[in-house]
């Protein structure tokens, strides 16, 4: 049976994205992603918990993470889990975890996220770089038939 690695959190940009390229000129994006748990605690007082999450975003999806994520903006990241193993000045083993994202939405009101989101209310959802890029739906001036009653129309 395969197994799965699978990682989806939804929280706010620590900073801008971090880009950088690859010798062979492949666009990477960093950044830190915060996301907060809150609960009620047995004093009645509510408490929180903020984790930060490395995110590292490939190619095409690098870009548009480059171009329009900011410092404190929401966003949902879908991707997988990633853990490398390397050696400090010193030689000393050390590990960092991170999500390699295959997948974001830029969540917020549209007047928050500037650029290809902006008149869409649901947040601008990028899709991988190997994946064609949709247009726009075809949306007819009048969506409505000149023939609809108005009684018909439920509100």
């Amino acid at each position: 049976m395969a197994g799965l690695n699978k990682a989806m959190i939804i929280g706010n940009l620590g900073r801008d994205p971090e880009m950088r390229y690859t010798p062979d000129g492949t666009p990477v994006a960093t950044f830190s992603v915060a996301t907060t748990e809150t609960w009620t605690g047995k004093d009645g007082q509510k408490e929180s918990r903020t984790e930060w999450h490395r995110v590292v975003a490939w190619r095409g999806l690098a870009e548009i993470c480059g171009e329009y994520l900011k410092k404190g903006k929401q966003v949902y990241i879908e991707g997988k889990i990633q853990t490398k193993e390397w050696q400090d000045r010193d030689g000393n083993k050390r590990y960092t975890t991170e999500i390699v994202a295959r997948d974001m939405v830029m969540l917020g009101s549209p007047r928050d996220n500037a650029g290809p989101s902006a008149g869409n209310a649901g947040g601008y959802r990028s899709r991988p770089a190997t994946e064609p890029q949709p247009g726009p739906p075809d949306i007819p001036d009048n969506p409505y038939p000149d023939n609809q009653d108005d009684e018909d129309i439920p509100f």
